[in-house]
C-alpha cells in the first residue's frame, strides 16, 4: 500500500500540475469551454455563463495548487478530499460529454492534447482509482519538507500563478498550441493530405415490403430492395481526417474570400468575435495601427461574428478606413485571445499576433 501511495502521488500530483498549467497558460479557452458546458444544451446553468472566466481562473490555479500540495505533503487531508471532489465532478462532466455526444473536446489540456469525449472520461476513471488509493492510504503521504519550507513553496507557487494568469489575460497566451500561432500557415492547415485516413460511414437501410414487415439491409450502396423505402440510419465506424484549420471562412455578401485574402502578400487582420463584448477603447489604437498599416500598402480586414449593423455602427464610429468580413465565432475565438486582436500575415502566414493591450507593439514592414 506504501508503494502504491507513492506511485499516486507522484502520478496524480504531476499530472494535476501539467493539466493545470496547460488551462492556466490559457485560461481565456477554458473559459469558452466552461460556458459551453453551461449552455442550454448542455448543462443548461446559463446563469453561470457571465462568470465563466472567473470560475475558469479560480479552477485551473486551485488546480495547479493541489498538485503542489499532494506532491510537498502539505494539509494532506485537505489535499486528499479536494482531488476527491475534483475527480468526481470531472468523471460525470466527461461521462455526461461522451454518454450524450454533448461536448465533443472536455478541454482537461486545452488545446495542447485533443481527448474524445470517452478517452477524457477513461483518463478520469483511472484518475478516480488513483485518488480513491490515495483517500484510503493518506496516512503514507508523508511531507517532504519542513512545515516552513512547505509554505513557502505553496506562497510561491501561489504568486506565480497569479501573476502568470494576470500575464496572459492582459497579453496573450505565452505558449500557443492552436494552428493560428504565429508562423503558421493557415492555408496550409486547411489541406487534408492524399494518405489522410478517411471517413466510413454504415448505413442501416430500412424498407417496408409488400406483407408490412420492416427489414434493413447494411452492407453496400443503397440496396435493391422489392419494398417501399422508410429512411437510412448512419454509423461513423472510423472518424476521418480533420485538418488542424477548419471551418475557416471570409465572407461577405454571401461569397467566402478567404484563399483570395490569403494570398495578399501584406495582410492585416483585427478580428472581434462579437461587437457586443469587445473592448471599445480599444479601437483608438486599432484606427492608429490600421492607417498606419494602409500607408504601408497593407490589405486591412476586420473579422466579426457580429451582423453588418454591428459592424457597419462600429465602422462610422471609431472612422476605421476598413470593411469588416463574416467569420465563425468559435473560429475567431480559437485564432486569437483577445476581443479585439490584431493578426498580420503575409501571404497567409502568421507573422505577427497581438492582443489590445499590445497593439502599440506591432512591427509593420
Amino acid at each position: 500500500m506504501k508503494y502504491l501511495v507513492g506511485f499516486s502521488r507522484v502520478f496524480v500530483g504531476i499530472l494535476f500540475i501539467i493539466s493545470g498549467f496547460i488551462k492556466l497558460n490559457d485560461p481565456v479557452g477554458f473559459s469558452f469551454k466552461l460556458e459551453e458546458y453551461f449552455s442550454q444544451g448542455v448543462l443548461d446553468l446559463p446563469f453561470f455563463e457571465p462568470h465563466a472566466l472567473t470560475i475558469s481562473i479560480v479552477v485551473v490555479i486551485f488546480e495547479v495548487l493541489v498538485g503542489v500540495m499532494l506532491l510537498v505533503g502539505f494539509r494532506v487531508k485537505f489535499t486528499v478530499w479536494s482531488l476527491l471532489l475534483m475527480i468526481i465532478g470531472f468523471t460525470f462532466l466527461t461521462f455526461y460529454s461522451a454518454y450524450f455526444n454533448k461536448v465533443t473536446d472536455c478541454g482537461c489540456f486545452g488545446d495542447a492534447i485533443k481527448l474524445t469525449p470517452w478517452e477524457s472520461f477513461t483518463k478520469d476513471v483511472i484518475l478516480l482509482v488513483l485518488i480513491l488509493v490515495l483517500f484510503v492510504g493518506h496516512r503514507f503521504i508523508a511531507p517532504w519538507f519542513s512545515l516552513k519550507v512547505r509554505r513557502i513553496m505553496m506562497v510561491v507557487a501561489l504568486l506565480f500563478c497569479g501573476f502568470y494568469v494576470v500575464h496572459v489575460l492582459r497579453h496573450l497566451p505565452v505558449i500557443d498550441f492552436r494552428p493560428y500561432k504565429i508562423g503558421a500557415n493557415i492555408e496550409d492547415g486547411m489541406n487534408v493530405p492524399d494518405d489522410a485516413p478517411k471517413a466510413i460511414i454504415e448505413y442501416a437501410w430500412k424498407f417496408k415490403t409488400a406483407d408490412g414487415e420492416k427489414i434493413v439491409v447494411t452492407n453496400g450502396d443503397y440496396p435493391q430492395v422489392d419494398g417501399e423505402f422508410i429512411g437510412a440510419e448512419t454509423t461513423e465506424i472510423q472518424k476521418g481526417y480533420e485538418p488542424p484549420v477548419h471551418d475557416f471562412t471570409i465572407e461577405q455578401n454571401g461569397e467566402d474570400f478567404a484563399l483570395t485574402l490569403l494570398n495578399e502578400p501584406k495582410l492585416v487582420m483585427v478580428i472581434a468575435y462579437d461587437l457586443r463584448k469587445t473592448n471599445r477603447e480599444a479601437y483608438i489604437a486599432v484606427k492608429k495601427v490600421t492607417e498606419r498599416a494602409l500607408k504601408k500598402g497593407y490589405r486591412v480586414i476586420g473579422m466579426s461574428a457580429s451582423n453588418e449593423q454591428q459592424t457597419a455602427e462600429l465602422v462610422k464610429q471609431h472612422g476605421l478606413g476598413f470593411d469588416f468580413y463574416f467569420t465563425d465565432e468559435t473560429t475567431l475565438k480559437t485564432i486569437v485571445r483577445s476581443n479585439p486582436g490584431v493578426l498580420v500575415l503575409e501571404k497567409g502566414t502568421i507573422m505577427e499576433k497581438v492582443h489590445f493591450n499590445d497593439i502599440d507593439n506591432l512591427e509593420l514592414k
